[in-house]
């Protein structure tokens, strides 16, 4: 028989539905399985790493609360984390909140909700004065048939969750089950309610055309400065991304020496382990570009084999359980060593990071790191007989000036963006407090210029053809000299190829 099964006799509305492989479950199995059942294990909430009562980013998720609340006075502001996206039929991606979400509460379930503000006066105010809710769903525990038959939300099925109680004394802030949700949101005055919609759908139809209006550019404007406790994730990130590059350097001499398959994705895999272990996932689908893929800016293919003589550029980031992320590149000799004309090239885009770091500063503005980078490489580029037009031309103009421009065949992108809980971090802030303004202590952001010479480039000599160089690194903005948060990798050409060489002889031999 393949016939669908009809509906569990006693299904609780949130028992889940059941699939067309599913056996049916009678109303006598559904009375017994819900019997006999001790509460479930506990479940430490995941932003408490060490169990230790309320988390150590608490204080910073209230400080942003706050904060939110004195740009936007007399709001009240609703912000989903958001919902599971189907990857193909009943198979869904791994659930990442989103990052606005995440930066006000420490939260990362999925489904769940904040609502933030004076409106909402029926939460209990924090230490901060603020009054805050956080909405998430209750998973069927035991006693319940959903426990044993709902896959999406029974804890068979997907393992206990932290409980509302543990989740408030965690994040600190009064926390409610999902199912009240609705009821709350419908007693908000919707003329002074901001909500972030297109993401939860109790949301959207309680506050059908409540527009967000300023709140997501302010909060990305708010998440432009990093206190100490971000810079501390972030710092955490870059420590196990320098980890994860020495994986991937000692893993070289293993993939030259199998050759024949797609060993860029090896390498990827073997990055994707270290930041599964460190933290919560890659911070972005990483970039593992050999030979001429890596004049290709986001080359996430990962199907070329790296081979002797060829350079392999890494762009890749571990995210932490808070879900701050690094972001770094760096570009190494396949067989361990350089040629003469891959140092050269190197050694030029390494001038060229190196003065732009030298911008980051507060008050500076954020292009000055860019155009410093770039005169550098429009200058190399003008001495190669590459570029006809030296470097100072037009140089006092604007951001293009550096050889009229002409250098961005060869130079493709912009040399820095904000990073922090987002790779790409606060892109919604305003011009004039991002892109077209000055950096400020606490400021972090990446420095990555880069020389990219396609291989069908007639500009460019043959010998040259097909390299593509990267450097990366994050950069805290400081009231005096820049902090590089990704220095424990080296930069230097012979320090890289001397890392390599340690790294590939302290990997284990297989068993």
């Amino acid at each position: 028989m393949n016939e669908r099964p009809a509906e569990p006799a006693a299904a609780a509305p949130d028992d889940g539905e059941p699939a067309s492989y599913d056996i049916p479950l009678p109303a006598g199995l559904a009375a017994a399985i819900s019997r006999d059942w001790e509460p479930a294990p506990r479940m430490a909430h995941p932003a408490d790493r060490h169990e230790a009562g309320i988390a150590p980013g608490a204080a910073t998720y209230g400080r942003n609360r706050a904060a939110l609340l004195q740009r936007l006075p007399g709001r009240t502001l609703v912000i989903p984390a958001g919902q599971g996206s189907t990857r193909a039929n009943d198979t869904e991606y791994a659930f990442r909140a989103r990052s606005e979400f995440s930066w006000l509460t420490g939260e990362t379930v999925e489904g769940a909700v904040l609502v933030l503000g004076p409106q909402h006066s029926d939460t209990h105010a924090s230490s901060a004065g603020q009054t805050a809710t956080l909405y998430i769903r209750e998973y069927a525990g035991a006693g319940e048939v959903g426990y044993f038959t709902n896959r999406q939300h029974g804890a068979i099925w997907v393992g206990n969750v932290p409980s509302v109680l543990e989740t408030a004394a965690v994040l600190g802030l009064t926390v409610r089950p999902r199912n009240e949700l609705g009821r709350d949101l419908r007693a908000l005055d919707r003329t002074t309610t901001l909500a972030i919609t297109g993401f939860d759908p109790v949301v959207d139809t309680v506050l059908a055309g409540v527009a967000a209006g300023e709140l997501p550019a302010t909060i990305d404007e708010l998440r432009l400065t990093k206190d100490d406790w971000e810079i501390s994730q972030l710092q955490a990130a870059c420590d196990a991304t320098a980890a994860g590059f020495a994986d991937v350097a000692a893993e070289l001499p293993v993939v030259l020496a199998a050759g024949g398959g797609r060993a860029e994705r090896w390498l990827e895999g073997t990055f994707w382990r270290r930041a599964r272990m460190a933290g919560n996932d890659v911070g972005y689908t990483s970039i593992l570009a050999s030979g001429a893929h890596a004049t290709t800016l986001h080359w996430w293919r990962n199907n070329g084999d790296p081979a002797e003589g060829q350079l392999l550029l890494a762009d890749m980031g571990v995210e932490m359980d808070s879900l701050y992320t690094a972001d770094v590149t760096r570009t190494m000799p396949v067989s361990g060593e350089w040629t003469a004309a891959q140092r050269t090239l190197y050694n030029a885009v390494l001038e060229a990071q190196t003065a732009g770091i030298a911008e980051v500063k507060a008050g500076a503005d954020f292009l000055a790191a860019h155009r410093a980078a770039m005169w550098v490489l429009a200058d190399h580029l003008h001495h190669w007989g590459i570029l006809d037009v030296p470097a100072d031309v037009a140089c006092a103009s604007d951001v293009e000036a550096p050889g009229a421009g002409l250098h961005r065949r060869y130079t493709l992108h912009g040399v820095s963006h904000m990073l922090g809980i987002d790779v790409h971090d606060c892109s919604r802030a305003r011009d004039e407090l991002y892109r077209d303004g000055p950096l400020g202590a606490g400021y972090v952001l990446t420095v990555e210029p880069g020389l990219y010479f396609q291989p069908n480039d007639l500009t460019v000599p043959a010998e040259w053809r097909g390299i593509g160089i990267r450097i990366e690194d994050d950069i805290l903005v400081t009231d005096g000299a820049p902090v590089n948060l990704s220095r424990g990798l080296p930069r230097e050409p012979d320090a890289v190829t001397e890392w390599m060489r340690d790294a590939q002889a302290e990997r284990p031999s297989p068993a």
